[in-house]
């Protein structure tokens, strides 16, 4: 049995997967708290033919946690995440958890997103200032001072390990098991008048997605040989004896 063929078709189905993820990195290279899509793939090993043959998996899609770069703004209403944390905040669909820090004011006083949602505290209560009660400070440790008095303090939430993370919206994320707040701000904390931009690598993304388009040329070639080698095999076992 041909097994060239099978064989190049599963590498163009990978390499389509991962040109998709690079594509939606590269589109977000300048969007705060953005998290890289990466694709882990393996060998799946088949009897198709007298031998064991390895094909390419359609590959397994997973968010990179790496850090993106700190940008200071001076404004007391962005805050960055130093470490792995991520900030919490409130969704039509529940809990979402982001290093989007960027905050916004409601006429209200209540801080939210640049999308309007409120970000929550370490016990999932959205956070408030007073409005008319002069510039805010947020520590290290998320709490929050106006006025000279404590009002409360921004929630820190770890991932826990193995947890694997499914994106909501554009900075979002939603872990598989539930995320825990921190209490030891040692490795973890807050800048107050700073953003995290994405954490993609727009030159290193560049480098992967020509070498994936040269992957996919090759399996390319590799089905145009298969399907050539098959046709002149038909050819000749067709032909008059």
């Amino acid at each position: 049995m041909q097994t060239s063929l099978p064989v190049a078709l599963s590498a163009q189905l990978a390499m389509e997967k991962r040109l998709d993820t690079l594509a939606n990195n590269l589109a977000n290279v300048g969007t705060a708290g953005f998290r890289a899509e990466e694709v882990k793939f393996e060998s799946v090993m088949s009897r198709a033919s007298s031998r064991t043959v390895a094909f390419a998996s359609q590959g397994q899609q997973y968010l990179s946690t790496r850090a993106g770069a700190l940008t200071e703004t001076g404004n007391p209403l962005d805050m960055a995440v130093a470490g792995e944390a991520f900030f919490a905040i409130q969704t039509p669909k529940g809990t979402v958890y982001t290093r989007d820090g960027r905050m916004q004011m409601s006429d209200a006083g209540e801080l939210r997103t640049v999308n309007g949602e409120p970000f929550l505290d370490v016990g999932g209560a959205p956070l408030q200032i007073d409005p008319n009660g002069g510039p805010i400070h947020i520590a290290h440790d998320g709490m929050i001072t106006q006025g000279g008095g404590q009002i409360g303090a921004v929630g820190l939430f770890k991932m826990p390990a193995g947890a694997n993370l499914s994106r909501a919206g554009t900075s979002g994320v939603v872990p598989d098991a539930k995320a825990q707040p921190i209490v030891d701000f040692n490795e973890d904390r807050i800048a107050q008048g700073f953003v995290e931009g994405s954490n993609v690598n727009p030159i290193l993304e560049m480098t992967r997605l020509i070498e994936v388009q040269r992957i996919f040329e090759q399996a390319a070639n590799m089905i145009q040989t298969s399907e050539n080698s098959l046709n002149e095999a038909v050819t000749q076992l067709g032909a008059p004896k």
